[in-house]
């Protein structure tokens, strides 16, 4: 359920451009992070999908989705990323990958459970869960960003 307004929202880059720098560079760190850990692009877009169809944000799942369909992901993972425990499609790493997502952007709901983190150490070292974590802690930073200012996605 969407609420429109016509009330107009704060642009946060032109009102606060070195907060808006500070997170920027935060994105590059993590996704240097992954990049030195290997962790493969394509798992870190599921990352980001995961997490911003959780928070219902419309901008950041319109990127990442057209990110992902340029690095080969295809229609019907996506369309299924949303109950990916349900369907054949993810491998054990990327399922691994997505419950350590659920329960980061969920953590509200009461921490990152024991099982979903020993999951996750099962099939990625040290360096790939801590950029896990770090992917999924800046895309719900973003997805924040993104439904506080009301971000359009291009049309």
């Amino acid at each position: 359920m969407s609420e429109s307004s016509s009330i107009s929202r704060v642009a946060l880059k032109k009102i606060t451009p070195d907060v808006s720098a500070a997170m920027g560079s935060l994105h590059a760190a993590a996704v240097s992070a992954a990049q030195d850990a290997k962790l493969e692009p394509e798992l870190l877009e599921l990352v980001r999908i995961r997490a911003s169809q959780i928070n219902g944000c419309a901008f950041c799942l319109d990127m990442h989705t057209r990110d992902a369909r340029g690095q080969g992901e295809t229609e019907q993972r996506l369309h299924t990323l949303a109950a990916w425990r349900e369907t054949p499609f993810f491998t054990e790493r990327e399922r691994a990958a997505l419950a350590l997502t659920e329960a980061v952007t969920l953590v509200h709901d009461g921490r990152v459970p024991d099982a979903v983190y020993a999951e996750a150490a099962e099939v990625f070292d040290e360096n790939q869960i801590a950029a896990l974590v770090w992917a999924a802690t800046v895309i719900n930073a973003y997805n924040r960003i993104a439904i506080a200012t009301r971000m359009v996605p291009k049309s």
